[in-house]
């Protein structure tokens, strides 16, 4: 009984990666733009500001790595849907 005890781990590599039992690894947390400079409206027509909250790839950035709140994410969203049928922003990159 005392060997199958000592066999708890069979199958299984250590975790190298594990920083410490118990813990997650988390990066610094991104203060939201708009809320920190108390912005009150999201301009549509200016495609240079909101350029910043599109991909490479024309997408749009996702929350978790623009900072920006729930409330201003869905105003940027908008602006930039708004920007991308007037022309102001392309709908994809030209390759």
């Amino acid at each position: 009984m005392a060997m199958l005890d000592d066999d708890k781990d069979f199958g299984r590599t250590p975790d190298l990666n594990q920083d410490a039992p118990g813990r997650r690894r988390t990066g610094k947390k991104r203060v939201c733009k708009f809320c920190a400079e108390k912005v009150t409206v999201i301009d549509y027509k200016d495609p240079q500001a909101l350029r910043y909250f599109i991909s490479d790839r024309g997408k749009v950035v996702p929350r978790r790595i623009s900072g920006n709140c729930a409330l201003h994410q869905r105003k940027v969203t908008q602006a930039i849907k708004r920007a991308r049928n007037i022309a102001l922003l392309p709908f994809t990159v030209t390759a």
